[in-house]
């Protein structure tokens, strides 16, 4: 096969179809937590149903979603503004008529299917189909939103979407996305109108400063870290693993006398992954290891969150051990200390003083090498629901290719198309090199031994 090429055209900014309101917009406390200020990319993958050149094709994807971007930015027209850094340190909004979100087109040599819809584990390739332009305007402020679209010759396409993590969680963007696909497919209006409402989670104005879950001299290392090279690859772990998975831990529990509800696919598989990693990166024994999670809160506010709103609604619970209770415990009990500490984060205690942190630099924010595990759990964010459009089907979505939100701790855990991994967990991670094989021995282990998939 040749080698692709990407014929790229030049940026336009897409503007809201009706006017809209010149403004700055304050942010909320959980917004401008600093270790958010990033662009969180996702890819998605369009099949076309009929699978014929695109020369045939009478429905131009482009204009397509030019047009409906446009149109939903009158609704959702904060995220054609710029993020400005004030004098306080926090980020605001601010929008005028002459702003737009960066569009940027571009034009492959090679069908998807050559490229396996972007579904093979090596998630490099996936890093070409996502905005890779500068995230800034002259003026040195971020952008909230940027697109890329990339057509194939076999009448598919992917479309790229950088959203600041300022500005929304990924409940949020799957939300912007979802009403995306709706005027694309000709509604008039969206069918869960956006609700800014940042002021509900402000908090109050006596703060407390950010503590960390480790300190320096605690925390455990790892030989390869820093890391030259990190691999990001891509992992299916499907419904017949996760459930033997799950009884093996319950096993264990029964065995000690212990009746206990059956775990989560999250606490089963979040605690088999984070020994995974600690295994994989040779982490120091007695050095302390901790699990980051994300836990909505847009239910369990008084009162809750209006549907629609799309800003950050989220506290991290930490689960600390140290290494060497990662690895010798049974694996039953670090899946209780996940859901305890995920209970816990959901109580309205933990999510005011959460609310309620000062929190740090990027800089100064105490993160460790190796120490830290993120698992972020986007299966049930809505991001492959109602996506369809145009005699085009989503068939695949890549989360933050390559990037992995800036970091080699953050793990990504997502759903499949695919109906044989129904049930199942796309698990998206990144390595040191020198870690990797470790790692894919230990993801193995997780399958039969008779039918091993190495990837997805």
């Amino acid at each position: 096969m040749a080698a692709m090429r990407l014929d790229m055209k030049n940026v336009v900014f897409v503007k809201p179809s009706k006017p809209t309101p010149s403004s700055i917009l304050s942010l909320s406390a959980i917004d401008n937590r600093p270790d958010g200020d990033g662009l969180g990319q996702v890819i998605y993958v369009y099949q076309s149903e009929t699978n014929h050149d695109d020369s045939l094709n009478t429905q131009d994807p482009v204009l397509t979603i030019k047009e409906a971007l446009s149109k939903l930015l009158f609704y959702y027209y904060p995220l054609a503004g710029r993020l400005v850094k004030h004098a306080d340190g926090n980020s605001r909004v601010h929008f005028n008529k002459d702003y737009g979100v960066p569009f940027l087109e571009a034009v492959a040599n090679c069908s998807l299917s050559s490229l396996h819809y972007l579904d093979g584990n090596d998630t490099e390739i996936a890093k070409h189909f996502a905005f890779d332009l500068p995230s800034q305007d002259q003026n040195g402020h971020n952008y909230p939103l940027v697109m890329k679209l990339t057509k194939f010759p076999c009448g598919g396409f992917t479309i790229g979407m950088g959203m600041s993590h300022l500005i929304a969680d990924g409940f949020g963007a799957s939300q912007f996305f979802r009403a995306l696909a709706e005027f694309a497919r000709g509604k008039k209006e969206p069918s869960v109108k956006p609700v800014w409402e940042r002021e509900r989670l402000m908090g109050s104005t006596t703060k407390q400063p950010y503590k960390s879950p480790i300190g320096e001299a605690e925390s455990t290392v790892s030989p390869f870290l820093p890391a030259t090279t990190l691999m990001h690859v891509c992992f299916n772990v499907d419904h017949e693993s996760i459930a033997r998975l799950k009884i093996s831990l319950m096993k264990e529990i029964s065995g000690n006398g212990t009746i206990e509800r059956i775990f989560t696919t999250f606490e089963a598989l979040g605690a088999y992954i984070w020994r995974a990693r600690a295994k994989a990166l040779k982490l120091s024994y007695d050095g302390k290891t901790t699990l980051v999670s994300a836990v909505g809160i847009r239910g369990n506010l008084n009162p809750p969150l209006p549907e629609g709103y799309y800003g950050n609604a989220f506290v991290d619970p930490y689960t600390v051990l140290t290494v060497k209770e990662l690895i010798e415990r049974p694996l039953s009990e670090i899946a209780k200390f996940i859901r305890s500490s995920n209970k816990v984060a959901s109580t309205l205690d933990y999510i005011e003083n959460s609310i309620n942190t000062i929190y740090p630099s990027l800089e100064d924010f105490n993160i460790f090498d190796g120490a830290i595990t993120c698992i972020t759990d986007w299966r049930h964010l809505g991001f492959m629901q109602n996506m369809d459009f145009g005699g085009n089907k989503v068939v695949n979505l890549v989360p933050d290719p390559c990037g992995m939100f800036g970091s080699e701790s953050v793990c990504v855990f997502s759903s499949s198309l695919d109906p044989s991994m129904k049930g199942g967990v796309k698990v998206f991670v990144s390595l040191p090199s020198e870690a990797f094989p470790k790692f894919k021995e230990e993801m193995e282990a997780l399958k039969h031994e008779s039918n091993p998939q190495e990837g997805c």
